[in-house]
């Protein structure tokens, strides 16, 4: 090998010590650090050519540099890029899901529904871009502030099954006092099928002998929304 021309790789340990990101979270505080360095102490150590800053900059590159990009990659696909194990790919969903949560949390201690489209704009960040339908239930409190959105089934590009004992088994453990039922339609299709008719239609009556009235059921679609109350379809 030629030496003049070998560049031996540098390693963190190599650098100043208020540029290697756990020391300078420690010195300057989280917000000095930018999402590469935050990602590297996530994953800890690199491969024996890259630095763990230098994988973490695969990682974010192959999400367009978007940390809400980021977020939506599954477990293989991190895993494509170059040091990124199933353990680093794990730990790196873990994080964005507790970050997902927290921005959750706040929101729903604010957001308050008083029509279709406050259900529709609070389902946004959980159904938009979805290429599979998905079943969710927002839970309501008495002055209809919204306690917590909850997954309750995923399925197929048409369609998906939504279990009703599971449905009011999740109201019931958070104390709500209403449900509204919302699914998305990939096709974009704003048409409720009989299928969904037929299962609002035994939500709703189930929910009136537990009181835990459904207030409404939304088909989410990227575009828009149907609202079974304002169609007079509830």
């Amino acid at each position: 090998m030629d030496n003049e021309s070998y560049t031996p790789r540098i390693r963190i340990s190599d650098w100043a010590e208020e540029d290697r990101p756990r020391e300078k979270l420690l010195l300057k505080g989280k917000g000095a650090l930018t999402d590469a360095e935050l990602i590297a102490i996530l994953i800890g150590m690199g491969t024996v050519d890259l630095s763990a800053v230098d994988v973490a900059k695969m990682v974010l590159g192959a999400a367009g540099n978007n940390l809400n990009t980021l977020a939506r990659m599954s477990i293989k696909e991190l895993m494509k890029a170059k040091g990124i194990g199933e353990a680093k790919a794990i730990t790196i969903v873990a994080a964005l899901e507790l970050g997902r949560r927290r921005k959750e949390t706040e929101i729903t201690a604010k957001r308050k529904i008083t029509c279709a489209g406050d259900a529709y704009d609070e389902m946004r960040p959980y159904l938009l871009d979805k290429p599979h339908e998905e079943f969710w239930i927002l839970l309501l409190s008495r002055s209809n502030e919204v306690m917590r959105p909850v997954q309750v089934s995923t399925g197929g590009v048409a369609g998906t099954v939504a279990d009703p004992k599971l449905i009011f088994k999740y109201a019931l453990d958070h104390l709500a006092s209403s449900i509204i039922l919302v699914h998305n339609h990939p096709s974009g299709n704003l048409s409720p099928s009989q299928s969904d008719k037929e299962l609002t239609r035994k939500l709703k009556e189930a929910g009136r002998w537990l009181d835990l009235p459904i207030l409404d059921h939304l088909i989410f679609t990227d575009r828009g929304f149907l609202s079974f109350a304002d169609e007079g379809l509830l």
